[in-house]
């Protein structure tokens, strides 16, 4: 898995640049050295396809502002691979679309209109979603310090004057605390290699309260403040444990946070939004709701890991699934990391072949064995459509079961999904799993955004628990009002 580290201040885009692709080729080899990274270093998921969309206008807000931050509702876009969660940020607000990535803790916006540059990003080029954010069109920003704790933690130093060094201060304003240069500039990397090269910025953010129409600034937000990436050109909200995460700044670690994803029917559609909670509501459970302990895993204490004991195809339940996706080794690999900026469901070898051998005598439906070759998924079917429209098919149910007897059975719509329009009475749909990279380092699986949409998900951070109970989760979205007629 990848690492962050630290690199030296940048001056221009070029220098930006050049140095962001030395660190892309010396992350290679870093990532072979996994036994010496700093335990809280690591950055995980984003496995996302390319897709297109376009950024909605901004809505009109409330002049009421909160006393403090207490109970929060957010609106989350739907779109093919993911979240997107609307950043308000400066003064005036420029608004950023972002991906909600509950596997990180960094929260980081494209910055400069013209000087932003994303590497190996052809998809994205006509994309005119991503949204720049301009530090010099806002009077409350400004850099961070070279000794803030939010530096410190993203350069992952265990010497809180490490940075300052870096950034040139010297030993006696060092020792006097009167050092106020600036953070020095950092590389920060995601799991499926992406990485993103910035400095580390403060501004305002503007958030809601417990409704859409109340709003409350927040001073002083740290972000990554990010002119070049290499295979990520849309920013990232961090919902990890760490400080630098979005629930941390808030104060919701003490608390939580739930969300409730629209089915992918919905992906694009700007007049709906799934609903994220954050606080008090957010943790208050219903009867329904089922909860399994959240595992703290040695090696990324920042993430949030659940333990899978078995997966049961239609009436039959699989072979035993291996320890490794509940518990952890002696260096920390392993357990089930629950993460909404990964796409797909990813087991491990062999268990995740297992599970296809199970799966493939249960269904009769010809093989689209040339869909297969084209998307990269393991088990398509040729499906009839009267009248060219999808039916519920006759696909075996999938249950995940999870630790202290949580059984969640997904929507069939979560794991087999049509891959293009029914033409001439046929369709195709795939299975939307896949296998883990072959690698100990890490953990064992990750349990993907796709597998919880219509799924109302509770991370009780107080009780250290994640909670599941399927929803209609577009229902959920009109009654908090999150949807325009």
């Amino acid at each position: 898995m990848a690492t962050s580290y630290s690199t030296t201040t940048t001056t221009t885009t070029t220098t930006t640049t050049i140095l962001l692709l030395l660190v892309i080729a010396f992350f290679s080899f870093y990532q072979t050295q996994a036994g010496n990274i700093n335990p809280n270093s690591v950055v995980l998921g984003l496995t996302r396809s390319s897709t297109t969309f376009t950024i909605p206008k901004p809505s009109k807000y409330s002049r009421k502002r909160l006393s403090q931050v207490s109970d929060m509702i957010e609106p989350l876009r739907a779109v093919r691979d993911g979240y997107l969660l609307t950043l308000i940020i400066g003064t005036p607000g420029q608004v950023i679309q972002v991906y909600m990535d509950t596997g990180s803790d960094l929260t980081w916006v494209p910055c400069g209109n013209l000087s932003f540059d994303c590497l190996d990003c052809d998809d994205y080029r006509n994309n005119k979603l991503i949204g720049t954010f301009s530090p010099s069109n806002s009077s409350s920003s400004f850099r961070d310090t070279c000794g803030s704790s939010f530096c410190i933690d993203i350069h992952s130093s265990d010497n809180s004057f490490d940075t300052c060094i870096e950034a040139g201060c010297s030993l006696s304003t060092l020792l006097k605390a009167t050092c106020s240069r600036p953070c020095p500039s950092f590389a920060y990397s995601y799991g499926e290699g992406g990485l993103v090269a910035g400095t580390l910025t403060r501004d305002n953010l503007r958030v809601h309260g417990s409704s859409p129409y109340i709003t409350k600034d927040v001073p002083r937000f740290s972000f990554g403040c990010v002119g070049t990436t290499y295979r990520e050109p849309i920013g990232i909200a961090g919902f990890g444990r760490g400080v630098l995460s979005l629930p941390s700044q808030l104060g919701f670690l003490q608390k939580g946070f739930s969300h409730c994803f629209l089915a992918f029917k919905y992906a694009n559609n700007q007049n709906i939004s799934s609903p994220l909670f954050m606080g008090d509501t957010a943790t208050s459970s219903s009867d329904n709701m089922q909860f399994t302990p959240m595992l703290k895993s040695p090696m990324f204490p920042n993430y949030y890991y659940i333990g899978l004991e078995a997966i049961t195809v239609g009436n039959v339940k699989s072979a035993e699934v291996p320890l490794n996706l509940r518990e952890f080794d002696s260096q920390g690999n392993g357990g089930m990391l629950i993460d909404s900026g990964t796409t797909y469901t990813h087991l491990p070898e062999p268990f995740y072949s297992q599970l296809l051998s199970m799966l493939q005598p249960m269904i009769a439906y010809p093989r689209a064995t040339d869909v297969e070759r084209r998307t990269g998924f393991d088990l398509c079917y040729e499906v009839p459509c009267p009248n060219n429209r999808f039916t519920n098919d006759p696909f075996p149910s999938i249950t995940f079961h999870f630790m202290n007897n949580v059984s969640l059975v997904l929507p069939q719509a979560n794991y087999f999904y049509a891959m293009s329009a029914p033409t001439n009475s046929t369709g195709v749909k795939c299975l939307l799993f896949q296998s883990m990279d072959d690698s100990s380092y890490g953990p064992a699986g990750v349990f993907g955004n796709f597998q919880q949409q219509d799924v109302k998900v509770v991370y009780d951070l107080e009780k250290e628990r994640i909670g599941f109970q399927p929803m209609d989760c577009a229902a959920a979205a009109i009654s908090q009002g999150l949807h325009k007629n």
